[in-house]
């Protein structure tokens, strides 16, 4: 990984962080399996994913609400799914 990659996942790991415990694993799941070999268009939707706030995160993967967006419904799936 090169200096500007481990910077960036340093970053990521710190934004991971959600106040949740719950939240904070599963994001950090995601991060340290999928992230490194995740298509850029993935991480995009991964980082979108983290500019919604905890409540609506949370209700998401506890599934009582869905994305209405089908890029964020399927990686919750995706990050739901994720051996822990």
């Amino acid at each position: 990984m090169s200096n500007a990659d481990e910077v960036e996942f340093r970053r990521l790991q710190w934004r991971c962080r959600r106040g949740m415990r719950e939240l904070d694993q599963l994001m950090q799941r995601y991060l340290f399996q999928v992230w490194p070999g995740a298509s850029e268009a993935e991480r995009g939707v991964f980082l979108r994913m983290l500019e919604t706030e905890d409540d609506k995160l949370w209700r998401w993967f506890m599934g009582y609400e869905h994305p209405s967006d089908e890029e964020l419904a399927r990686l919750v799936d995706h990050i739901g799914n994720l051996p822990h």
